[in-house]
């Protein structure tokens, strides 16, 4: 019989777990020890927590599966909280592990250390992040407790905890199974199909908004399928950013209320039969709408459960209602050319001079770059790098665009690298690379060379861009690319479009070790998007104001 550890191992990687990342610690240390010589999972180790639950938050986010992240109590744990609250937040299954005291040691009368207000504090705070939880004290429940919360994260694409006592590593158990997927009344499945597909058929403006479950669950394709059977447009929204890729012929750009492109504005704005699949109803991604989204004409599948209008199915997984969808529509009447994608525009052709860099010329010189030798998967920090992200042709891009945690762009990088085996290009900005930027260090143990464009400021401009008088937006200049190669990767400070592009171009040709490109920005320069989206937040709040 394998062990609770080898057990809970296994099951993560017939879950879909491909990798762990992680700090080892005392609690933790036993569990650690089978990771490292069962060789079930490969694991990474990174140098503080935050990092390891961006690592496997974008890691989850890539493959379309479980990321793991383990760690030791309480110390180990709570500094993990808020990267794992993010995944929440955005619905990406990470499954944390956190080792644990053992009976003996719970019943020591002893205030343990870690220990915050009582030994059960620690699960009260995942209860309130995570969508299930376990804290494995029996072998012979262990294996069910596992599968559950494991099945959990997968059918919810959320979220969950377990608790591994140190004394509990070691003892036999069964192995885990793999539950069947939860049940779906197909007559209510189909009933909610035809329902849409009539909807959409009468209508003679629909258009079809996906957001980040599409991801999640792995539906890129399928939706692709759809949207070309029915011969309607099909938009992503911000948090959305980077979803159909690999299908051009079908997205037609990114809906961004009045920070965006008028023509995809309307195709939502004026629509008579909205779809929402897999779309988060928040502030980022509908904060700048002109109009209100009419109830009456919107359906919106989401956490397995569909609207439309003032009506509503439960238990309807939008994985399941995405196949019901194909299954049983045609090709709907001719809506004359809103099918075909509106005419957006990306920027190519940087200006190689001595001119200063504006954050939009970093988006043209790696829509430049990409041309030129390929795309490269994408991490973006939040601030005006996810803005000028916006400006980059639409490629996979993870960021917490909802969420807007900062520090997640360098570990996801990491943990995207390390999921796909792709280099990716990481988009940062100075303060958030104070906060996580150092985790490239771990990069050459691991043999990783990502590509780090530096947004340097010196300067959190974008609460500069909402409050400008403030002197406390003002950060110091912290010579970034100097410190690279102490880390074990090549730094390079450029100040103009010329040295932007040679950069990037030697970045590309390096590899085997992590290039860190650090791009001087004047403060007060913006992006277009980020001046947009701030001019049109403004209008939006006086509006509401009046």
């Amino acid at each position: 019989m394998p062990t609770l550890a080898q057990a809970l191992l296994q099951g993560l990687k017939d879950h879909g777990a491909r990798e762990i990342f992680g700090i080892p610690g005392d609690f933790v240390l036993p569990f650690y020890k089978v990771i490292e010589e069962s060789r079930i999972l490969p694991h990474f180790t990174l140098s503080h927590e935050p990092g390891v639950g961006f690592a496997a938050d974008a890691a989850a986010r890539y493959h379309c599966g479980l990321g793991v992240a383990v760690v030791t109590f309480g110390a180990g744990a709570f500094n993990l909280v808020n990267a794992v609250a993010g995944a929440y937040a955005e619905r990406s299954p990470v499954v944390v592990i956190a080792g644990a005291p053992g009976a003996r040691e719970r019943a020591s009368g002893f205030v343990l250390h870690h220990q915050a207000r009582t030994v059960d504090t620690q699960m009260a705070v995942y209860r309130e992040i995570t969508c299930d939880q376990a804290t494995l004290t029996d072998p012979a429940t262990a294996p069910a407790a596992i599968a559950r919360v494991l099945g959990s994260a997968r059918e919810h694409s959320l979220p969950v905890y377990i608790e591994l006592p140190r004394d509990m590593t070691g003892v036999e158990t069964a192995a885990v199974p793999v539950l069947p997927a939860l049940p779906v009344d197909p007559e209510a499945l189909a009933e909610c199909a035809d329902e849409i597909l009539g909807r959409l058929m009468e209508a003679k403006a629909p258009t079809i908004l996906i957001d980040v479950e599409i991801r999640r669950y792995n539906l890129e394709q399928r939706v692709a399928v759809l949207a070309r059977k029915l011969g309607i447009p099909v938009l992503t929204t911000f948090m959305g950013r980077g979803l159909l890729a690999d299908e051009p012929d079908v997205v037609s750009g990114t809906y961004f209320g009045a920070a965006g492109e008028p023509a995809i504005t309307s195709l939502v704005e004026d629509a008579d039969a909205l779809l929402l699949l897999g779309v988060i109803f928040s502030d980022t991604n509908f904060a700048l709408s002109q109009r209100q989204l009419d109830p009456r004409r919107t359906i919106r599948a989401f956490g397995r459960a569909v609207q439309i209008g003032h009506h509503g199915y439960a238990n309807i997984p939008v994985d399941a209602l995405v196949d019901t969808l194909i299954a049983r529509s045609r090709p709907l009447a001719t809506h004359g050319d809103r099918a075909k994608p509106p005419s957006v525009t990306y920027r190519r052709g940087l200006a190689t001079d001595d001119a200063p860099i504006a954050p939009s010329d970093i988006a043209v010189a790696i829509n430049d770059l990409f041309d030129r030798h390929g795309v490269m998967p994408m991490t973006s920090d939040v601030g005006d790098c996810l803005f000028t992200a916006m400006e980059i042709e639409n490629n996979a891009l993870a960021a917490p665009a909802y969420y807007a945690g900062m520090g997640f762009g360098v570990p996801a990088g990491i943990g995207v690298a390390a999921a796909t085996g792709r280099r990716p290009l990481v988009l940062v900005g100075d303060g958030a690379f104070q906060m996580t930027g150092w985790e490239l260090g771990n990069c050459r143990r691991y043999g990783l060379d990502p590509i780090v464009v530096l947004f340097n400021n010196a300067s959190w401009e974008m609460l500069r861009a909402f409050q400008p008088e403030s002197r406390f937006n003002d950060l110091d200049d912290w010579h970034f690319a100097a410190m690279a190669a102490s880390m074990g990767g090549h730094g390079e400070r450029v100040t103009t479009r010329l040295q932007l592009r040679d950069a990037l171009e030697r970045a590309v040709a390096r590899r085997g070790q992590f290039s860190l490109v650090e791009v001087m920005l004047p403060r007060g320069a913006t992006s277009t998007t980020l001046a947009r989206f701030v001019s049109g937040f403004k209008a939006a709040r006086a509006r509401a104001a009046n």
